[in-house]
């Protein structure tokens, strides 16, 4: 708990400083020459008082809220990507910001979107995350731009607003790395049929790393059909019936490995033994909870939302320049997940 009979003269008694180095090491000003240590015992001191500081008389002085806005398409309602809200969330309240979040839908006009916009400008938001629940290019709101904004999990058809994304050609070269390192040469990709960047840079990653290992990426078995259970089970079937069945699959998502899983249980295919399965995206009510547990690329959406917040703040604080930012998309590793769904293919 704060303690409000506490000021920022006492803190500075405390620490055996003066207001002025109290001031700049609170408000985490950039330019003032103070060590490590000095800073160390103003902060100790401070927490040790339970100074907290005057939200309405750092507004007056600096014209900032403490407030951050967070226009978020789907995700809030999205399980494995609402943790992108949680990243955000957790590093704006480490810098001292809150957020405030309004939910929109994917399909929405963009009269609407520039609706939810206005309102949290209306509140004086000090900037603004714009995230959505899948890797996608969006025509931001006309109106993002008012404040300092990031892009989370997607990039402006414009081009103009910093943005971050997962490494979706790098999560599929781990996916396939670890087929290739368990012995398989006969590896097939089940792809989604939507035409979004996942779709283009996961099949990108599977092929040439196929190709680089020696085999011929572009020879290799794709099916692609809708990436939810129905979609995996179709493009399973079909693959898992031809003469030169392959021993591995990468699947775009686990909602697809899960169609692959029954696919293989139809066939009477065990998973390792006769077919080794790899997902994409670590939705773990899923793949932590498939028999076997399911062998997947974990999308880093927490690590999204911190990497966002954080620069945002750097920016409204004026410690980074986001448009210089803007001009390529930051790209954040999607790690691999090992469970028990990959082998040495059967001999």
């Amino acid at each position: 708990m704060t303690n409000r009979s506490v000021g920022i003269k006492e803190v500075a008694v405390a620490a055996g400083v003066s207001v002025t180095t109290v001031s700049h090491v609170l408000n985490d000003v950039s330019y003032a020459r103070i060590s490590a240590e000095t800073r160390g015992k103003v902060k100790s001191a401070a927490e040790q008082l339970g100074y907290g500081p005057n939200r309405l008389a750092q507004a007056l002085r600096t014209q900032r809220t403490g407030m951050l806005g967070l226009v978020s398409e789907d995700i809030a309602t999205t399980p494995h990507a609402g943790r992108i809200i949680l990243g955000a969330d957790e590093a704006a309240r480490a810098r001292g910001y809150n957020l405030m979040i309004i939910n929109t839908s994917g399909s929405a006009s963009p009269e609407s979107r520039d609706a939810d916009v206005e309102a949290l400008l209306e509140r004086r938001v000090d900037g603004i995350l714009y995230a959505t629940m899948y890797h996608r290019q969006v025509q931001v709101p006309v109106n993002l731009g008012s404040v300092p904004s990031v892009l989370v999990d997607s990039v402006s058809t414009r081009g103009s607003i910093t943005a971050v994304v997962p490494d979706e050609e790098g999560g599929a070269r781990a996916a396939v790395g670890i087929l290739l390192a368990a012995g398989h040469t006969r590896i097939g990709f089940l792809n989604n049929t939507d035409n979004v960047p996942a779709t283009r840079d996961r099949l990108r990653g599977f092929r040439a790393t196929l190709t680089e290992a020696g085999l011929d990426g572009d020879a290799a078995p794709v099916e692609s059909e809708i990436s939810e259970v129905q979609g995996g089970y179709e493009a399973a079937s079909r693959m898992l019936r031809r003469e030169d069945r392959p021993t591995g699959l990468f699947c775009y998502n686990d909602r697809m490995a899960m169609g692959a899983y029954r696919a293989a249980a139809e066939l009477g295919l065990s998973i390792p033994g006769d077919l080794s399965v790899v997902g994409f995206d670590d939705q773990e009510l899923i793949a932590a909870n498939l028999y076997p547990g399911l062998t997947t690329v974990a999308l880093p959406h927490y690590e999204m939302g911190a990497w966002a917040a954080e620069n945002l703040i750097d920016a409204i604080e004026g410690k980074t320049d986001l448009a210089l930012m803007a001009l390529h998309p930051t790209i954040l590793d999607c790690p691999l997940v090992r469970r028990d769904s990959v082998a040495a293919p059967a001999r």
